[in-house]
């Protein structure tokens, strides 16, 4: 058998059996994993938006903006290793914000 003929065999899930895969999916998920998620993908974003070929500053303080808002927010919810390490990174952040807000040298 082929993959074309196992495909064609098998049925495409409906709607509902998707709704409820996606309930079950959501009830499984925390706010605090998918704020850390946010904040991962933030700092990397920040970090693009410093960057020669992508700067943006004003995008750049936003991100930074935004760690340092949602940091506090998960204290004592997630590791400590976790909070020590974008303390870390939007220090990081900040420091790269204040060089590249001083232009070409």
């Amino acid at each position: 058998m082929t993959d074309h003929e196992q495909t064609e065999g098998a049925e495409t899930p409906s709607d509902e059996e998707l709704l409820k895969q996606v309930e079950e999916e959501l009830k499984k998920l925390k706010v605090s994993d998918l704020l850390v998620q946010m904040l991962y993908t933030m700092s990397s974003l920040g970090y693009r938006k410093l960057s020669e070929q992508d700067r943006d500053l004003e995008q750049a303080k936003l991100a930074i903006d935004t760690l340092s808002a949602v940091l506090p927010v998960l204290e004592g919810v997630v590791g400590d290793d976790v909070m020590r390490d974008f303390k870390q990174v939007t220090a990081n952040l900040q420091l790269a914000y204040a060089e590249a807000a001083k232009g070409p040298v």
